[in-house]
């Protein structure tokens, strides 16, 4: 099992160096990928080049990319871009991110991100195979017909050489269809909200159905997972931590009816807990919303307690089927944490 960490995406550039600085240390300490997220802040790929600077060894990940926000070639060339400088360290997060970023900041529509998400995922190994790129999908069409536009499209591949041909792409996916095209198509799964003694009835259908009609060549589905990791005798208290996000999450990313986490924890059980947690967060009361998140959310999301029961909570992880342990490494050295942690995984 691999160990990755997500960097926070908001700071003041002095902050950017610090977070680079700390992740050349965790690299020196076993740490395998390092996620970059994309809100609405700056942009991932920026952050991600600067790392690929500082650092050596760990990959670098976009943690997501929204597929919105760029057309299909420009996805790849970035991500070939960033795997140059990092000489072949980059790993291509994909979401679709929600209705209210998508169509209140970048204006567009949020529209059928199945259909675009499989037909971005073709033209972006067709730009790293350095092939002519040519997609006659229901969302793009590359060239562009020429009746849509002035008819001197031509198909075009890439300059440059890419550093590999293969970059692997990971897809953040939550609902059943979009969980089974992530285990058919990619190379990776960002679930959130992991919880490993129910991810097999929630997502396990839906990943069979996908890995049927998996290319051999692909090779296993990697499962990206886990959380806050505290080790200790006293360190319970600390899953309160969470409780903000996992508030804003679930009560406050999207509309009723149309939040994918809300509709996440109710697939969990949670059905009453969500629904209030709902209702609290979009009536103001986001303290209140906090309070709410079952602690035994919290529990099973997170990797906190003494060093025994951390343990346990790996191999929960590990059955469960991540093979990447994404942690948030609190309430003591950072760097001891992902060495533990490391040696306890292998």
């Amino acid at each position: 099992m691999r160990l990755s960490m997500q960097v926070p995406y908001a700071g003041t550039p002095e902050q950017f160096s610090q977070v680079a600085d700390q992740v050349a240390t965790l690299e020196r300490a076993g740490l395998d990928i390092v996620w970059v997220a994309e809100a609405y802040t700056f942009d991932a790929p920026s952050f991600m080049g600067y790392l690929a600077a500082r650092t050596q060894t760990v990959q670098i990940g976009s943690a997501i990319l929204p597929i919105y926000s760029r057309t299909p070639t420009l996805l790849g060339m970035t991500a070939a871009g960033i795997d140059a400088l990092s000489n072949g360290r980059c790993i291509l997060g994909l979401g679709a991110s929600g209705p209210q970023v998508i169509e209140g900041f970048h204006g567009v529509p949020y529209d059928v991100p199945l259909e675009r998400t499989r037909e971005i995922i073709d033209i972006c190994r067709q730009v790293w195979r350095r092939e002519k790129v040519v997609h006659d999908g229901r969302r793009y069409q590359v060239p562009l017909p020429a009746d849509r536009g002035t008819g001197l499209g031509k198909a075009l591949k890439l300059i440059n050489h890419p550093v590999r041909s293969d970059i692997p792409i990971y897809v953040a996916s939550l609902g059943p269809k979009n969980v089974e095209m992530t285990a058919e198509l990619a190379d990776g799964w960002l679930p959130l909200f992991y919880v490993p003694e129910k991810a097999g009835e929630v997502f396990g259908e839906a990943l069979a159905k996908g890995s049927a009609n998996r290319a051999t060549d692909l090779g296993p589905l990697e499962v990206v997972a886990g959380g806050l990791v505290a080790i200790g005798d006293d360190v319970e208290h600390l899953r309160d931590l969470m409780r903000p996000n996992v508030a804003l999450y679930v009560g406050g990313m999207g509309a009723r009816g149309q939040n994918f986490y809300n509709a996440l924890a109710r697939r969990y059980g949670y059905e009453a807990e969500a629904e209030l947690i709902q209702d609290l967060y979009l009536d103001g009361k986001k303290d209140e919303a906090a309070a709410a998140v079952p602690a035994e959310f919290l529990e099973k999301m997170s990797l906190v307690g003494p060093a025994g029961y951390v343990k346990e909570r790996l191999a929960a992880f590990r059955e469960a089927g991540v093979t990447v342990l994404s942690v948030n490494p609190i309430g003591g050295d950072p760097v001891r944490i992902i060495e533990q942690l490391k040696d306890w995984a292998a």
